[in-house]
């Protein structure tokens, strides 16, 4: 019972961040910021009042694809937040530009995060093959191998949380001060950036259970084999 209460948990955790934040995402894109500019006219307003005049602003494709590229020095903006004008498009507008300020200013959390991205990659796709032959097998040394990957792959996740805080922090910095939006909106607008950051977090919490729960498997296996 146990076993299906928490498969259940990190089953139904995850999806529960994604209906909120589509959910919040679709009531705000509804309603119109006070400035009428579209994502792409806030995100290349921001982005010009912080120096950042070689990064570029492009449609992107997808329903909530927005992302800053590192590589290109560009921020991509999905279709909804491209062209509307609405207070979710600017405040996701911003949030991505809060990820170009932060690499133009080497923050420290963003830095470490590029650096771990070969890892984690690794980590994400190879640790379960270790884990599952571990396991099934009663490899206790194949297990912890793929513990150690996967535990690279949750410091991944975990680092996204403070990367992903401070960028909307710094957005709603900007569309502040730069009058984007008005005092009454501000509510809204972190309303929209807090939901987003909630599939960072559903994410983070369930992977950061699950590597504890293959370390208590690991330590099992070792005291059964003593």
């Amino acid at each position: 019972m146990g076993f299906l209460i928490y498969f259940l948990i990190i089953m139904l955790v995850p999806l529960w961040a994604q209906f909120r934040v589509k959910g919040t995402f679709v009531k705000y894109s509804r309603v119109a910021n006070s400035s009428y500019r579209t994502g792409a006219e806030v995100a290349r307003e921001v982005l010009n009042a912080n120096g950042l005049f070689n990064v570029g602003v492009e449609e992107g494709r997808g329903f909530l694809s927005d992302h800053y590229d590192p590589r290109t020095k560009t921020v991509r903006l999905s279709p909804e937040n491209f062209r509307g004008h609405s207070i979710a498009s600017t405040a996701i507008a911003a949030h991505e530009c809060g990820h170009a300020i932060q690499d133009a200013q080497r923050y420290t959390f963003l830095r470490f995060r590029h650096a771990l991205v070969p890892v984690a990659n690794i980590g994400s796709n190879f640790s379960w093959v270790l884990v599952l032959i571990g396991i099934f097998f009663q490899m206790s040394g194949l297990l912890l191998a793929g513990i150690v990957f996967m535990a690279a792959a949750v410091l991944f996740q975990v680092i996204t949380l403070p990367v992903e805080f401070n960028a909307s922090n710094r957005a709603m910095d900007q569309v502040v001060s730069l009058g984007l939006i008005r005092n009454e909106e501000e509510r809204n607008a972190r309303k929209v950036l807090n939901a987003a950051a909630l599939t960072y977090v559903a994410a983070a919490a369930v992977a950061v259970l699950e590597l504890l729960r293959l370390v208590l498997i690991f330590t099992g296996m070792n005291r059964s084999n003593e």
